[in-house]
């Protein structure tokens, strides 16, 4: 069995994730198909025997490709990164999945003004190069897919279950079209998962993961969309959120992430600026990431941000230590991480600590 093979194989078991793969190839090696043999609990998801050499056959029924970390067009962005999928099954053009691309989230029921917003938002941001990504769901998802369609540009849709169990049905006709204009449909689930809660989440990581940023445009504050959202931040992609009417239960969501640091986007062009030293138009080459550098006229941080930031630490700084060293309160030390995590400069590690990101 190749490494490739035994990556499918763990997938098909929902067992192992990356995290303890990795210490299992470890233990083996450093090979994922040694680690394999030596793994005792070789069962499916549904009680039955792993049987990867169906699982392909299936995929090329399907018109699929599964991607795993041992193909070389396995996407960039997800190499390394925490929670990154063991296999990704795609329908459409895989290279798709590595042009610089931008997450669109929000609410599945969304008002005309979040429907119009994210609509106007793809399009604009597919016209300028940038391939949208998102979750495939009803609402502001379907919209961002639809805008950057409408203007001819190109996007990536992650659903939460198995591509033979598409879910939405309503969405399944945008899925087609997706996929029949150069774009891509991809799941990290295997033939046969239904979506549920668990696989809702996990699909969040994918997009976040996959995205240089993430843009909110409407959500209450009870929502996935903030799963996302926290996700990118944690990963260290900036996060960005459009205003709404503050007495407008779907605007929440997103008022929430601005008092809290996330970036104020209205437009395309705020977006853009946000991220313009990745933009496709500032010479980055197809599925290639442009280092950020600093504008010297416009500081990454305020004054209160510098001075939590002069105490981080890389093996990542307590609440408790950042209040003794910066003298500020804890209320405020912990308003200014919060800000930091969501523009996306630090992660959150357990014991109420921030690190800079990966």
């Amino acid at each position: 069995m190749s490494d490739r093979q035994a990556y499918i194989a763990f997938n098909l078991t929902d067992r192992i994730g990356p995290a303890k793969l990795e210490r299992l190839a470890a233990d083996a090696g450093g090979s994922v198909a040694a680690a394999w043999e030596a793994y005792p609990d070789k069962v499916s998801r549904t009680g039955g025997k792993v049987d990867v050499a169906a699982e392909e056959e299936q995929a090329k029924r399907y018109g699929v490709m599964i991607v795993t970390p041992a193909d070389d067009c396995y996407p960039s962005r997800l190499r390394g990164t925490p929670g990154s999928p063991l296999a990704l099954y795609v329908k459409g053009d895989v290279a798709a999945l590595s042009k610089p691309m931008v997450a669109i989230v929000g609410t599945r029921r969304a008002t005309p003004y979040g429907h119009a917003v994210a609509h106007r938002l793809a399009a604009d941001l597919a016209s300028a190069g940038w391939c949208v990504v998102s979750g495939l769901a009803l609402g502001i998802d379907a919209d961002g897919h639809r805008g950057a369609l409408d203007a001819k540009g190109l996007t990536v849709g992650v659903i939460g279950s198995g591509l033979d169990r598409f879910y939405p049905e309503r969405n399944r006709d945008l899925a087609r079209e997706i996929v029949a204009k150069g774009g891509a449909v991809a799941s990290q689930f295997p033939f046969g998962r239904p979506a549920d809660e668990q696989t809702f989440p996990i699909r969040n990581h994918v997009v976040a993961a996959l995205a240089q940023g993430v843009v909110a445009v409407e959500c209450p504050m009870k929502s996935g969309t903030l799963i996302t959202t926290g996700i990118a931040a944690d990963l260290g992609r900036p996060v960005m959120a459009v205003p709404g009417p503050v007495d407008s239960h779907m605007s929440a969501g997103c008022l929430d992430l601005i008092r809290n640091g996330a970036t104020l986007v209205r437009n395309a062009d705020d977006v853009i600026e946000m991220l313009s030293p990745l933009s496709p138009r500032n010479g980055a080459k197809s599925g290639e990431e442009k280092p950020v550098e600093p504008d010297p006229e416009r500081p990454p941080y305020s004054v209160e941000e510098s001075l939590v930031m002069l105490h981080v630490e890389d093996t990542g700084t307590s609440m408790d230590e950042l209040v003794a060293k910066t003298g500020l309160s804890a209320r405020k030390v912990n308003s200014i991480a919060m800000s930091l995590r969501l523009k996306g400069f630090v992660r959150f590690l357990p014991g109420n600590r921030i690190a800079p990101p990966r």
